[in-house]
């Protein structure tokens, strides 16, 4: 008989319901029971495990990777998906695999080699991979000069931080001034230039900024399935254009993909954005964890998550080509079930005390269902 697996995800984004959903439909029908932790207890991905528990606030990276240590060996995790503290976490790769659990997750020198995108542009564009032009800045000059420079050149700049995951601090620079234009609709990434040097200025502290020009869609983000050999299993690249999304296999965007997937070693799952800069593309950002989207590729008949799990076990799924390439779709919401209200409480050291939570639970008190982050596909023809 074979053995059930035990998966764990820590605080990790609501999409990845979609992530729990694909191994518990795995094309080979093996049982797996999924744990998850959070620091949210309205987390969707807590209601969509097995069992689940509220992390600790406060830690250090390195107290984080002993508390995930103590986790893995309380539960029984055979794979632990790390998103928060990934970096301390695999540094302790040897000790969780002491204890029998496999991490999901890139090489040491992968994950550090992408936590500061100004040194991820270098070592990359050492492999000849092109990125586009940028500029760290930390004081307003800074920031003032770069911008001057790509405007010189015919482009808008933007700056995100050097440092950071998703669009988080994503700003577009503007020369117009701020108006009640701005405070109609929905809020927007532009900011004016003369508000952005007058903060900086005013407050005194240094910023840790990469100022480059502004990337038009379309955006091209691929997927990556990599063995602790190097090699990479499977790389499909999903599209975004506005709201219309898509797939592609077209080697401008997964050749160089592979190429940074395999020689810095971002083992099992990762995502790597491209955009075009003039006609080539350049690299944009390089995630060294499942994408949010991954899901999106069972729309090609593939199950990524299950192949990397396989994959994390010592098992080799083979390399996976999709099947086909799904039609043209879009990203919408939808609700998922949350927990009922309450603490989330983790009171027994025993595995068998976690916070179990039915797969197929009754109706939810009324307030207990809520549009998460999480989102679903509308297929719409090519």
């Amino acid at each position: 008989m074979i053995s059930r697996v035990r998966v764990w995800l820590n605080r990790t984004y609501a999409e990845n319901v979609f992530f729990v959903e694909q191994l518990r439909r795995n094309p080979q029908d093996r049982a797996v029971e999924i744990h998850a932790t959070h620091g949210d207890p309205d987390s969707p991905v807590l209601a969509a495990a097995d069992t689940a528990a509220m992390e600790p606030e406060g830690l250090s990276p390195a107290a984080y990777a002993e508390f995930a240590l103590d986790q893995c060996v309380r539960r029984g995790i055979d794979v632990f998906v790390p998103r928060l503290h990934q970096e301390a976490v695999v540094a302790h790769r040897a000790e969780f695999e002491a204890v029998g659990t496999a991490l999901l997750a890139p090489a040491a020198r992968g994950v550090a080699a992408f936590q500061d995108k100004a040194t991820a542009y270098e070592r990359v564009a050492e492999l000849g991979v092109p990125v586009p032009p940028w500029f760290r800045v930390r004081t307003a000059d800074e920031l003032l000069t770069a911008v001057e420079k790509l405007e010189a050149d015919g482009h808008q700049a933007c700056f995100k931080p050097a440092a950071g995951a998703g669009g988080v601090g994503y700003r577009v620079v503007t020369r117009e001034p701020f108006s009640t234009d701005q405070l109609d609709g929905f809020p927007s990434p532009r900011v004016p230039l003369a508000m952005v040097l007058g903060a900086l200025r005013e407050s005194g502290e240094e910023v840790d900024w990469l100022v480059m020009p502004r990337l038009e869609e379309p955006e091209v983000s691929v997927d990556c399935l990599t063995g602790t050999d190097d090699r990479v299993r499977m790389a499909v690249g999903r599209t975004k254009n506005g709201r219309r999304r898509g797939f592609t296999l077209d080697e401008r965007w997964l050749a160089p993909a592979r190429l940074v997937a395999e020689r810095f070693g971002l083992h099992h799952l990762s995502n790597i954005q491209f955009r075009e800069f003039g006609e080539e593309p350049v690299l944009l950002d390089v995630n060294t964890r499942p994408a949010g989207g991954l899901h999106q590729l069972s729309l090609c008949g593939l199950n990524a998550p299950w192949a990397a799990v396989r994959l994390a076990l010592g098992e080799d799924p083979g390399n996976l080509e999709p099947p086909f390439l799904g039609a043209d779709y879009a990203v919408v919401a939808a609700p998922q079930r949350l927990r009922a209200a309450g603490p989330v409480r983790d009171e027994d050291p025993a595995p068998a005390a976690a916070v179990t939570v039915p797969a197929q639970a009754a109706p939810p008190a009324a307030g207990a269902v809520a549009a998460s982050s999480s989102s679903t596909t509308a297929v719409a023809p090519a």
